[in-house]
């Protein structure tokens, strides 16, 4: 039985006659024209997909399609990924070699924010709005009533906007403090008619010791980023069942708007294929799958062996004999500039080349110059660490 079904529908009046009509319809695919018109002032969609570049392409198409008056929810579940901001730097954000060993995805997503993983014990809520009605805590605060009359009274929007969840403990005698959890995190994107607003939602997701491993990279001491970097937090699920906080949370938005729906729809299904031969889904989703797009849009960043005056860190002792140096600065993923131990190089192995388009370090150092044995001990260390093997795979 679909959500719709278990939840109704609402009848109301109309005023030209005494005869009953429905407030919303109910249909099973997404079409641009329904979600474009002026009646659709209140949307729902649920997404059975569990693609995430379905789903972020699904969202922003109705972020560009839809009515500017209207106010939309999307829920959805992605199969394991790791999805990070569009300020974002892949190879600091992630533990790229740790991904590709347990065939996880990584996607760039359009707005910005912090890192987060996701999998289908995890459900993401879209909220699209007119600008005039946002606020980052206006629709956190929507997902907390509903995990409240779930039996969840200890989730909260803290200072930075996330859903916490605070956890006293079992017994009130118990000298330990009370702990508290983040449940959710938000992401955001504004436009001059809508405003886009995206949250996660950790439920029972049986992946929570993997996470920090996952977000951790080893490429992170060597590394500094003009982007966003990610806040790291302690996690936990609150333990709901994921269909019954999409119905929680569906009740929570009718009550917020008006108490109906003018449009609701389940996508995703069988319908996924057809939904990718829309032309604005489609090119949404050939972008995030691009190398393009996950690598090419990082910001400038520099990557160095040794503390530089701009970046005076310590690094950590490297793991081999060889005492090379390396330095580089890349932008949008090109290497522009480089020094091989202090020294410039302006080999075409290097200046110039995609950092994720290399795929054997060692053979590019020993064609900038650098002695054969050192090059492949510093270049199997750099295959390691800025997981050579995810990003060519």
């Amino acid at each position: 039985m679909s959500l719709f079904r278990r939840l109704g529908r609402q009848p109301i009046l109309t005023n030209s006659s005494l005869s009953c009509r429905y407030r919303y319809t109910t249909t099973r695919s997404f079409t641009e024209a329904a979600a474009a018109h002026p009646s659709s002032k209140t949307q729902v969609y649920i997404s059975h997909s569990r693609d995430p570049l379905f789903n972020l392409s699904l969202e922003h198409r109705l972020l560009q399609t839809s009515h500017p008056e209207s106010t939309i929810l999307l829920l959805y579940a992605n199969r394991p990924c790791v999805v990070f901001g569009r300020n974002q730097n892949p190879w600091l954000e992630a533990n790229l070699d740790a991904l590709g060993a347990d065939g996880i995805q990584l996607v760039r997503r359009r707005s910005g924010g912090g890192t987060v993983f996701h999998d289908e014990g995890n459900v993401n809520f879209s909220v699209i709005c007119p600008p005039a009605r946002f606020d980052r805590d206006r629709h956190a605060e929507m997902v907390v009533r509903a995990l409240k009359k779930l039996g969840r009274p200890g989730v909260r929007v803290n200072g930075r906007h996330d859903i916490v969840m605070d956890v006293v403990p079992a017994d009130p005698k118990d000298d330990l403090a009370t702990r508290t959890f983040k449940v959710s995190g938000s992401a955001y994107k504004l436009t001059r008619l809508r405003s886009l607003h995206h949250g996660t939602c950790l439920l029972r997701s049986p992946n929570l010791g993997l996470i920090s491993a996952l977000l951790r990279s080893p490429a992170e001491p060597f590394i500094q980023a003009r982007g966003v970097e990610s806040v790291r937090s302690p996690v936990a699920n609150v333990d709901v069942d994921p269909d019954t906080f999409r119905a929680a949370v569906v009740d929570e938005f009718k009550a917020m708007y008006g108490g109906g729906l003018d449009l609701s729809e389940e996508v995703g299904g069988s319908d996924e294929a057809e939904l990718l031969g829309n032309e604005g889904i489609r090119k949404g989703y050939e972008e995030l799958a691009s190398q393009a797009w996950v690598y090419g849009q990082t910001p400038r960043f520099t990557f160095s062996t040794e503390p530089t005056d701009e970046d005076p860190r310590q690094r950590p002792v490297l793991p081999f004999t060889v005492k090379s140096q390396i330095y580089f600065e890349a932008k949008r993923g090109i290497i522009e500039k480089c020094s091989i131990n202090r020294v410039d190089t302006d080999s075409p192995a290097l200046i110039g080349a995609n950092v994720h388009d290399i795929d054997a370090w060692g053979a590019r150092f020993a064609q900038a110059g650098l002695a054969s044995a050192d090059a492949d001990e510093l270049g199997g260390w750099m295959e390691g660490v800025l997981g050579t093997r995810f990003t060519k795979a």
